[in-house]
C-alpha cells in the first residue's frame, strides 16, 4: 500500500471505547505524529541513497580530473589496490578483441607521464544502479588528446564501498574511432 495513503487513514482508525472522549484527542495527535515520523524516515532514507549515488559519481569525475591534470596519485586513489581493468574493440582485421591490463600501474604510469596536451575524457549518459555497498556504472564516452579526438566508446565501471569510500575494483571499456555520436555540446569543446 501506498505509504501516503498509509499514512492520510490514519486519522480515519476507529478507537475502542475504552479510550473515552478526554484521550480522543491525544490519540488523533499521536496518529499524526508517527504519520510525520514515518514519512520523514522514508524521505531521509531516499536523500541517503542519493547522496550515495553523488558520491559514487565524484569518483569517476575524480578520474577523469586527474587524468586531465596528469596527477597520477589523483587517479591511483579512486582505485582499489586489486583493480582489474579490460578494453573490447576491433583490431585492424575487424576481429573483436579482448585485452586485459596485467595491473594498474601501467594506466598510472602513462597517465602521469607529462605531454604537451591533456588527456581529456568527456561523459553523458551516466547511469548508476547500487545495491548495498556495490554499485556499477555505465556512460558514454569520447577521449580527446589535447583537442584532437581520438576514439569513442562506452565505459563501464564496478565500485564497492570502502572504510575509505567508493572505489572502483573493475573498469571496462569499449573503443572505436568511428560511428561516433558526441553530443554538440561535447563536440563543440574541441573544435579548433
Amino acid at each position: 500500500m501506498n505509504i501516503i495513503r498509509w499514512v492520510s487513514r490514519l486519522d480515519k482508525i476507529a478507537l475502542p471505547a475504552p479510550w473515552g472522549a478526554t484521550n480522543l484527542g491525544k490519540m488523533m495527535r499521536m496518529k499524526k505524529l508517527i504519520g510525520t515520523l514515518v514519512l520523514l524516515v522514508l524521505f531521509n532514507l531516499a536523500a541517503l541513497a542519493q547522496t550515495e549515488e553523488t558520491n559514487i559519481k565524484e569518483v569517476i569525475e575524480h578520474l577523469f580530473r586527474g587524468m586531465q591534470l596528469g596527477d597520477s596519485s589523483m587517479v591511483r586513489s579512486v582505485f582499489h589496490k586489486e583493480v582489474t581493468m579490460a578494453t573490447v574493440y576491433r583490431n585492424r582485421e575487424n576481429a573483436i578483441v579482448l585485452r586485459r591490463e596485467s595491473s594498474i600501474e601501467d594506466f598510472v604510469k602513462s597517465v602521469g607521464t607529462p605531454r604537451a596536451d591533456a588527456l581529456n575524457e568527456e561523459i553523458w549518459d551516466l547511469t548508476i544502479q547500487r545495491d548495498g555497498d556495490f554499485a556499477q556504472a555505465w556512460c558514454d564516452y569520447a577521449f580527446y588528446i589535447g583537442k584532437k579526438f581520438s576514439h569513442c566508446g562506452v565505459d563501464a565501471f564496478h565500485l564497492f564501498k570502502t572504510e575509505n569510500g567508493w572505489k572502483i575494483f573493475h573498469l571496462a571499456d569499449t573503443r572505436r574511432s568511428t560511428n561516433c555520436t558526441i553530443p554538440p555540446a561535447i563536440g563543440n569543446k574541441y573544435k579548433n
